[in-house]
């Protein structure tokens, strides 16, 4: 890895926090679980296989060798999974320009993309520690059913990624259906280097060796000389209180800012304190708001980091469990997770099934204003209002990140036009990303929520309701998880 940056001139290698970092880099080195206190060892004694995969992961390539080879005629990899089981993939599929259908929503229009294309030549990948989460079971049960429909064995169809002996695994393999299991002590965050991501960006077509070969080599070079590593992990610390802005444009790695988005947010974002990332596009939306710059590419970022991809997922895992002990909090969990999840569960419940209609505060156009303000205008600027000194935005998108990817230009303009930080998250992915930090980590975040009206839907198998009427529920359970929040 190549670090430089003006930044690096303000090291304080000689302060108490440089000195206790460089034995957390060994204690991490050594797999101890007490590294980040004593609230966490029990975590982090299950947690810390990740620091062995970029040569452990080794053992996985003839089985992976073997799935690919099984599949190779077809055409269409769709990958259901959420959070760390689909960002990995995702950068890794966009660095190597393989073709690598994400499925990490619930938006019906966005399942249609896949779902409603040739089912004959397209592999589902469902991947997920134990198969419970809501949106990769609907989106299996979906698949499943579909397959069925059209004539098609699902076992010829699907291959599964998960915990040895999870419920999924169990059933996976009760069906015929071909199956790889994943450490299961890796947490999901920091499993961009096991079979949750070297499998499905193997069957996009990535050779994953290169990963591992290039993971290997960073891992022996700043155990060698923890320095540069340490450096890093000093400045996230000390010259930012909150604000970390990545951008990945020019560096050939579209997406490792998301990846790292989700990585460091849901580690650090807990007990009031933590870094939240956000996923800029170039240097001047990513600095505003007093952020630490963070690039991949030279353009003067207080910060360069430039390496390959398998180079950076080992480096970034290993500076958020560093920047975990210096922040004082266990890197390993995930406390406000389920928030959402029991809210949207709640409301699925009273609405047994229906999706009830909705009314406004106002209309204008084609819009609806739930909110605020008897205008778009007027709303948005009564919302800006309401963002504390130093707080930030969170736009969460409910809708195509396809067709309406557009959506994504409103991160750097509202930022410019009001000041602050913007984060932007397609939702429910984001809810296994920075979801976290939004309920965890400091209390000065303020929410605008942008849901449409479906114009497709799809039953899930097993369930009372569609798509169309859970992803509503996924976006009014965390409104009421955030309103619910610690000030």
């Amino acid at each position: 890895m190549k670090i430089s940056g003006e930044s690096l001139s303000r090291v304080d290698r000689n302060s108490s926090l440089y000195k206790r970092l460089v034995g957390v880099h060994q204690q991490i080195a050594q797999k101890d679980p007490t590294t980040w206190g004593p609230e966490a060892a029990t975590e982090a004694a299950v947690r810390l296989n990740w620091v062995d995969l970029p040569e452990s992961s080794r053992t996985l390539l003839p089985e992976i060798d073997a799935l690919t080879a099984k599949f190779r005629h077809i055409k269409t990899i769709v990958l259901a999974g959420m959070g760390g089981s689909s960002l990995a993939p995702e950068v890794i599929a966009k660095s190597y320009g393989r073709e690598l259908f994400i499925l990490d929503s619930t938006d019906p229009n966005y399942l249609a993309h896949a779902i409603n294309g040739d089912l004959a030549s397209t592999l589902v990948v469902v991947s997920s520690k134990s198969g419970s989460t809501i949106e990769t079971s609907s989106a299996r049960a979906a698949f499943a059913a579909a397959f069925t429909n059209a004539g098609l064995e699902v076992a010829d169809h699907m291959v599964v990624v998960t915990d040895p002996d999870s419920p999924l695994d169990r059933d996976a393999r009760a069906q015929g259906i071909s199956v790889i299991n994943a450490d299961p002590h890796v947490g999901g965050r920091f499993s961009a280097l096991s079979a949750f991501g070297l499998v499905p960006s193997a069957l996009a077509g990535v050779d994953v060796s290169l990963l591992l070969d290039a993971a290997s080599d960073c891992k022996k070079n700043f155990l060698a000389d923890g320095a540069a590593i340490i450096d890093v992990a000093w400045l996230l610390t000390t010259q930012t209180e909150q604000y970390l802005a990545f951008i990945d444009s020019h560096s050939g790695m579209p997406g490792l800012s998301d990846w790292i988005e989700q990585l460091v947010a849901e580690s650090t974002g807990k007990s009031g304190v933590g870094r939240l990332p956000i996923a800029a596009e170039d240097l001047e939306g990513a600095a505003i708001g007093g952020a630490f710059t963070i690039s991949f590419s030279e353009m003067g970022a207080d910060l360069t980091v430039q390496g390959e991809l398998g180079e950076h997922f080992i480096f970034w895992e290993w500076l958020t469990a560093l920047l975990g002990a210096a922040l004082q909090i266990d890197p390993f969990n995930q406390p406000n997770v389920t928030e959402a999840k029991n809210a949207t569960s709640t409301l699925l419940t009273e609405w047994g099934g229906q999706l009830p209609t909705f009314t406004p505060e106002r209309t204008e156009k084609a819009v609806e204003i739930f909110g605020d303000g008897n205008s778009v205008m007027n709303a948005l600027q009564s919302f800006v209002a309401s963002v504390a000194d130093g707080g930030y935005i969170s736009i969460h998108a409910y809708l195509d990140r396809l067709d309406d990817v557009r959506l994504e230009e409103l991160r750097k303009i509202l930022s410019l036009k009001t000041g602050h930080p913007v984060t932007f998250g397609w939702g429910p992915r984001f809810l296994h990303s920075t979801g976290q930090f939004h309920k965890g980590g400091q209390q000065n975040g303020a929410f605008l929520q942008i849901t449409g009206e479906a114009s497709s839907d799809f039953v899930i198998p097993g369930n009372n309701f569609g798509f169309k009427t859970l992803v509503m529920a996924q976006a009014l359970g965390d409104n009421r998880a955030l309103a619910q929040r610690r000030f």
